[in-house]
């Protein structure tokens, strides 16, 4: 079954490999976090085609779940049985969405940049919806998130698949 998924994406992509970097990065589950590491250490990759498929593959969803999810929760707010959960969040979130709102731009892109399991370009483009925060200014914090996430996921797997020639590299020169 493995193989016929690898022609599948094969053919229809012209690279699997490059195919699965770029659909993984937009699942909530795996986004860079998973797909750098994969492409550079496990299917041997470019690290700079690694980091812009990976880059392009976090970003596809964003507008979407600015645009739709505070939809998505109002939505859920039909459901009586999550009153309880939709008005904390909406409270909690609106009481000083103004005056946070400057300073939250820096905190949302910090938030996404961390590469650590719960942040990111998904949860980062939630609580930006949530916030009621503008859509461009909204887009541009989430990309400069990503954009740094990706870069220091990049060089770090990079240096781990590179480390015995650089090590070597550095042998030689003292």
């Amino acid at each position: 079954m493995g193989d016929a998924v690898m022609n599948f994406l094969d053919k229809v992509f012209g690279n699997a490999h490059g195919a699965i970097v770029f659909l993984g990065s937009m699942l909530p589950v795996t986004e860079q976090r998973a797909t750098i590491p994969i492409g550079i250490n496990v299917f041997h990759m470019s690290p700079i085609l690694v980091f812009l498929l990976a880059l392009a593959g976090s970003m596809v969803p964003t507008p979407f779940l600015i645009l739709f999810f505070h939809k998505i929760l109002e939505w859920l707010k039909k459901f009586r049985w999550l009153d309880w959960f939709t008005g904390f969040l909406e409270t909690k979130i609106r009481r000083n969405v103004h005056k946070f709102e400057k300073k939250a731009e820096w905190g949302l892109i910090i938030f996404i940049a961390i590469p650590l399991p719960g942040t990111g370009v998904w949860t980062g483009s939630a609580v930006a919806s949530t916030m009621g925060f503008d859509f461009r200014k909204s887009m541009i914090c989430v990309f400069l998130g990503g954009l740094i996430s990706a870069i220091v996921l990049t060089i770090f797997f990079s240096i781990l698949r590179y480390w015995p020639e650089i090590s070597a590299f550095f042998q030689n020169l003292f």
